[in-house]
């Protein structure tokens, strides 16, 4: 976890040379090698001393505007969410303790939106809350068919 020198010096400038001294040509690449790695075990793989998650979301959202793949951006920052909490997958049965875990991976999973995407996120959350998934159900990518009904690409 970053000690505050995250803030210091070229932020774009590190977060893209670590990304490149790992072999990665862009930062979402890296991000999807690793798709149920959290946003602070991005940070944390790409420079623990200086490299903040939330700087790794703003770089991992400047990419998918600019390749106009910010669905598959928002899709992929749920299944982070889930595998972060909710490593079993979705419970069998949403009793108040299950409840709460999932609406904390939705709270996260709001809070890391865009703006352009936060009504059909709200929409996405209340649609798992009344019809649940099976059980034990955790994607394990942006391109899971669940998700992608949930969640369809709109970009053109």
């Amino acid at each position: 976890m970053s000690d505050g020198r995250a803030w210091e010096g070229n932020i774009k400038a590190r977060l893209y040379e670590r990304v490149r001294e790992r072999g990665y040509d862009s930062l979402t690449a890296f991000a999807e090698a690793r798709p149920t790695a959290s946003l602070l075990a991005l940070a944390d793989e790409l420079g623990p001393e200086d490299i903040a998650a939330v700087q790794v979301f703003s770089g991992l959202v400047a990419e998918a505007e600019r390749s106009r793949k910010v669905t598959r951006l928002v899709r992929g920052q749920l299944v982070r969410e889930l595998a972060e909490t909710l490593p079993s997958g979705w419970p069998a049965v949403l009793d108040d303790d299950n409840r709460l875990k999932v609406a904390v991976a939705l709270a996260h999973w709001s809070a890391y939106t865009p703006e352009t995407h936060r009504e059909r996120v709200d929409k996405v959350g209340d649609s798992l809350l009344a019809t649940p998934p099976p059980p034990g159900w955790l994607p394990r990518g942006p391109d899971d068919e669940l998700l992608l009904t949930l969640l369809p690409d709109e970009e053109a």
